[in-house]
């Protein structure tokens, strides 16, 4: 192997192309499984102003769930940056996979930098990618943050979602003003207790959900 090449393979390794495979949509299945759906909910599709509700919905489904791809870039940490990275208030937007309603809310994602530090971009490149399917807030936090020590391989990580679930708010139990709080914490920021606490103040859930 050359030079070039082993350059080019471990660029490759730290560049990695952030995708998943899945069935392809059938939009026309889609629509006419939205429209029976709503049929038997007795609404009605012949009115002018449910004739393309259908389809609407169909599409907007589609899109909640289309998972985008990306590429997790990553440089060298060259100055040997130790401390504590943190980007607050990366937009959550997913679907509750218990009732299909969404929840919203907000990210805090932190990490200590080991040999790579990422492209601040990408925290809401990963968060986006976990949160476009049918999700619960728990496994979402913890797979944002399994992803980055992963990936990344830092030090530590650590990863706080706040966010209000509409399938709580405008149904059931109808309490708008909840909110939910999940955090997911790995390495440094899981065992060294200093590490733990800075992290945790600094990413202290808001009074409200954005």
């Amino acid at each position: 192997m050359t030079a070039a090449t082993a350059a080019a393979t471990e660029l490759a390794r730290w560049r990695p192309r952030v995708s998943e495979a899945r069935p392809a949509v059938d939009p026309d299945r889609v629509e006419a499984a939205a429209a029976e759906f709503l049929e038997a909910l007795g609404l009605p599709l012949d009115s002018e102003s449910m004739l393309e509700t259908p389809g609407r919905m169909a599409r907007a489904y589609t899109e909640l769930l289309t998972v985008p791809d990306f590429d997790l870039t990553t440089f060298p940490n060259d100055e040997e940056y130790d401390e504590l990275v943190l980007v607050e208030n990366i937009p959550v937007h997913s679907l509750c996979e218990h009732h299909m309603l969404p929840f919203v809310g907000v990210a805090h994602i932190g990490y200590l930098p080991g040999q790579r530090i990422v492209g601040l971009s990408k925290f809401a490149r990963l968060v986006e990618f976990h949160a476009r399917r049918a999700q619960t807030q728990e496994r979402l936090t913890q797979q944002i943050a399994e992803h980055f020590r992963r990936r990344l391989e830092p030090r530590g990580v650590g990863v706080v979602i706040e966010a209000a679930h509409s399938c709580m708010s405008i149904r059931g139990a109808r309490v708008p003003a909840a909110r939910t709080v999940t955090s997911a914490l790995l390495g440094r920021l899981r065992d060294d207790p200093a590490s733990r606490a800075e992290f945790l103040s600094l990413a202290r859930p808001s009074r409200e959900v954005r």
